[in-house]
């Protein structure tokens, strides 16, 4: 079955929703599980106010009886809180007067869609553009991920990931750390840390940045074990599931750079320090002594854990704006200022991880039988002792 998703919804719209497509029937869903994640994509240091406005809970509107799939579209929403406060300027139906767009952007930010979406779509109100281009979205998008983790689940495939970076100060993570202990490091500080005695000074440059009214980006990296080797294919471009998922994680706002494994740092290197040699155990089957190449080969995975970092931009809105152009005037004025946060680095770990879980998900949708959970299961069962086998799948 060919799995997909769609989102919909605006910053202050009514609500956010989510419709995914291909999931197996029988697939039970916790919806606590699903909350717990809108909830802690809510937290993190230098976030702004809009988070104690919302308090994010997923509905189910269809797809889903007695708590499990019935293999149709499952409909997630979100409701937008601060919708209240929004309700004349957002209103979807009622024509725009004079007092329903008094909240008018005509002063694009640089860094941010305004200019380019307004020109492209023919917006004169900037707002157009912002409210579906803001980050709010992704967190229909951590919904939707959430239930492709509890699929993954099902399967053997475990997600974490953790914050490496916050503006020029890094924290990164051992590589002899398990993800079991990743998960307890970084649900342990309000930073997504591995390392707690970083926590103090990205505190404190986190307090300077927003006293400065300017904004941090960072990195983040996800991890997900027990992913069965030949998902993907070498064949064509378009196939290769690395490349998807490097779309996928760029596809998340601000995100700008994206690694597989040792990413760039590759390039400086000999390939012997490189490559991963290969072993193999009659009773495990094969694996790699090391994960430079961060669980891919020729476009498919090895079944050594992924890794993939994100490198985000900070975010566009700055309280002392930088230069722009008034679009009613063709003047020169200060960008457009929007309530935001000083950095959201945080969230944006959360929200890379659900997207990757979403494109696992999706390259196990395509790759064996799914549209019952039980026969999904033994698909993936078999493959994986079919690759683990030793001999020639022609023996």
């Amino acid at each position: 079955m060919t799995f997909t998703y769609l989102t919909a919804g605006e910053s202050h719209g009514p609500q956010l929703t989510g419709i995914i497509e291909g999931l197996p029937a029988g697939l039970t869903i916790d919806l606590d599980q699903v909350n717990t994640a809108l909830a802690d994509r809510q937290r993190g240091y230098g976030r702004g106010h809009r988070q104690q406005i919302e308090h994010d809970r997923v509905q189910v509107c269809g797809g889903l009886r007695h708590g499990v799939t019935l293999g149709s579209p499952l409909v997630l929403t979100i409701k937008n809180r601060d919708h209240a406060h929004w309700s004349e300027i957002m209103a979807p139906t009622t024509p725009a007067t004079p007092t329903n767009t008094t909240r008018k952007v005509t002063r694009p930010r640089p860094g941010h869609a305004d200019l380019v979406g307004g020109r492209k779509y023919g917006h004169a109100d900037l707002r157009n553009v912002l409210e579906r281009s803001s980050a709010r979205e992704t967190a229909i998008r951590v919904a939707i991920g959430n239930v492709c983790e509890q699929l993954l689940a099902q399967v053997g495939i475990q997600l974490a990931s953790a914050v490496t970076q916050v503006g020029p100060l890094t924290a990164p993570v051992p590589t002899e750390m398990t993800l079991a202990e990743l998960k307890a490091a970084t649900a342990a500080n309000d930073l997504r840390l591995v390392d707690p005695t970083k926590l103090a000074a990205i505190h404190q440059l986190i307090d300077q940045t927003r006293r400065a009214g300017d904004t941090l980006g960072g990195t983040v990296v996800v991890i997900a074990e027990n992913v069965p080797a030949g998902l993907g294919s070498y064949t064509s471009w378009d196939t290769k599931l690395d490349a998807k998922l490097a779309a996928a994680v760029m596809g998340v706002n601000a995100i700008k750079g994206v690694e597989i494994g040792d990413g760039f740092a590759a390039a400086a290197r000999p390939g012997s320090q490189v490559m991963d040699p290969i072993t193999f155990d009659p009773a495990t089957g094969f694996a790699r002594t090391s994960n430079h190449l961060g669980g891919f080969e020729g476009g498919m995975t090895t079944g050594m854990p992924i890794v993939i970092t994100a490198a985000m931009k900070p975010i566009p809105t700055l309280y002392h704006p930088l230069a722009t152009v008034d679009l009613m005037t063709m003047q020169p004025a200060k960008a457009n200022v929007e309530r935001s946060d000083t950095t959201a680095i945080v969230p944006a770990a959360l929200v890379v991880e659900n997207v990757v879980a979403i494109e696992l998900v999706r390259a196990l949708c395509a790759a064996f039988p799914s549209d019952e959970l039980t026969l999904f299961k033994k698909s993936v069962a078999a493959w994986r002792e079919r690759m683990n086998e030793g001999r020639d799948g022609d023996d």
